[in-house]
């Protein structure tokens, strides 16, 4: 595990590129849904990894919503960024960008992926904080903040624990 001294989102941005072939895709010719979550997978398993020093697993995806087809030789830019850090946890948010050939790149796709961080034997370990630099990176923590709470209730609900409590609001770290 590495330090715990607090990093930005800009040193474990991660960038990936992808070229959808015949064998990813359906018979009309679009992109297979779990394919796409695979790629938005790996971008923000690495951007995890970059962040915590660690091999991290993914906990849980958000909604996620496809906006435009995705088809066999377009090309799919990810760009991932940690969002917000909690104790052991991290929010990742993946953009995944369609670029038709020799077109211009149309967003695609927004996700948000939890990924805990474990060390050897797969025990949860702390996760270095996110260092805030900006009112948008703040912002932008507040609102994993509240998608975090919003997972721990739902994930308490699907385990029948119906009267949970809400977790209260993280503090983003100066």
């Amino acid at each position: 595990m590495g330090d715990l001294a607090a990093r930005s989102a800009a040193e474990s941005a991660t960038s990936m590129t992808e070229l959808v072939m015949p064998q990813h895709a359906n018979v009309l010719g679009t992109c297979f849904g779990g394919v796409i979550l695979s790629w938005i997978d790996i971008a923000g398993a690495i951007c995890a990894r970059r962040h915590c020093g660690t091999t991290c697993v993914t906990a849980a995806f958000d909604d996620v919503h496809f906006h435009v087809p995705i088809r066999v030789g377009d090309i799919v830019n990810a760009s991932a960024a940690v969002t917000f850090t909690g104790r052991t946890s991290l929010e990742v948010e993946v953009q995944l960008a369609r670029e038709r050939f020799g077109g211009p790149q149309e967003h695609a796709i927004t996700a948000f992926v939890t990924f805990v961080a474990v060390d050897g034997d797969g025990r949860p370990q702390p996760v270095p904080p996110l260092q805030i630099d900006s009112d948008g990176e703040r912002s932008r923590f507040e609102a994993g903040a509240a998608r975090r709470r919003d997972r721990l209730q739902r994930a308490a609900w699907s385990r029948g624990s119906v009267s949970a409590a809400p977790t209260p609001p993280a503090k983003p770290r100066p």
